[in-house]
């Protein structure tokens, strides 16, 4: 089987087993277990897979069937131009969490040597990222959970990039050490309903991750009013927002006294992230 047989069969496969975005995948299948990159597949198209290649894109294809994400098979993902570890116990990064990312750096490079608390951190993609454009802030990042942080501290390490990472829980407002001039969070915002109809693939990332509640909304009231207090006169704070979240979020910080509270639109067009000011 030569790598452009291989290419249309995964495609076949996964296309047939319903998986949207079956071309995408394919793509990434055929680069994982070659190790080329898509111009050296294009040249190389008729060379011949080994066994070994074989066997490995044949189990791949079979977690895929059952859905278990393309992430976590391939254990390592990119987000903002830089590589991620991922894996099973860590929120897989996503293009949409982009836009917030957009914002902090807006933030960040208004003012020198930036103080940056990241909440609910996961594999640090946010709090990792903002230190890689802005080597002169001064990150922090709290994550709770053991299999996540794990994950937080090999990001940071691989990166290499110098960074606090603090073990806490942000409803008890752990992690937090004087004042910041971004404190940012990607928290679960899941509603309770919505967890019972998630597509296949989200149920195998942690539902600690994901759960935020009835409304979705227990993450965003907590950190709005028990984190204001650690924001600098005029720092800011900002959420990633799940879809028709921005409006209430937005209310919860106005109701907390924050200023020009606003909302950012992600690459679907979808309100995603909501930031303000402190006073």
């Amino acid at each position: 089987m030569t790598i452009f047989e291989a290419y249309n069969d995964c495609k076949k496969q996964l296309q047939a087993a319903g998986i949207e975005d079956y071309v995408f995948e394919a793509k990434c299948i055929i680069r994982h277990i070659t190790g080329y990159t898509n111009v050296q597949i294009l040249t190389k198209y008729t060379q011949p897979l080994n066994e070994f290649q074989q066997n490995n894109m044949t189990a791949i294809i079979k977690q895929r069937l059952i859905r278990y994400p393309l992430q976590y098979i391939i254990g390592r993902w990119h987000f903002f131009g830089r590589e991620y570890f991922v894996g099973p116990g860590v929120l897989i990064p996503r293009s949409d969490t982009e836009t917030l990312i957009d914002v902090c750096l807006e933030s960040v490079n208004k003012k020198p040597n930036s103080r940056v608390l990241d909440l609910c951190a996961g594999t640090g993609c946010i709090g990792l990222t903002i230190k890689g454009e802005c080597p002169d802030a001064e990150v922090t990042l709290v994550e709770k959970y053991d299999e996540a942080l794990s994950f937080t501290n090999k990001n940071a390490s691989y990166n290499n990039l110098d960074v606090k990472i603090v073990k806490g829980d942000v409803l008890c407002t752990e992690g937090a050490d004087g004042l910041y001039d971004l404190i940012v969070s990607n928290p679960p915002y899941i509603t309770d309903a919505d967890m019972k109809t998630l597509q296949p693939e989200v149920k195998f990332e942690p539902a600690t991750a994901l759960e935020g509640g009835e409304d979705g909304l227990v993450f965003y009231r907590h950190i709005t009013k028990e984190y204001k207090k650690h924001l600098a006169p005029g720092g800011v704070m900002a959420f990633e927002v799940g879809i028709n979240e921005a409006e209430a979020v937005a209310d919860i910080m106005r109701e907390n006294g924050f200023i020009n509270v606003s909302t950012r639109k992600d690459y679907s067009d979808i309100d995603r992230v909501v930031f303000g000011t402190a006073i």
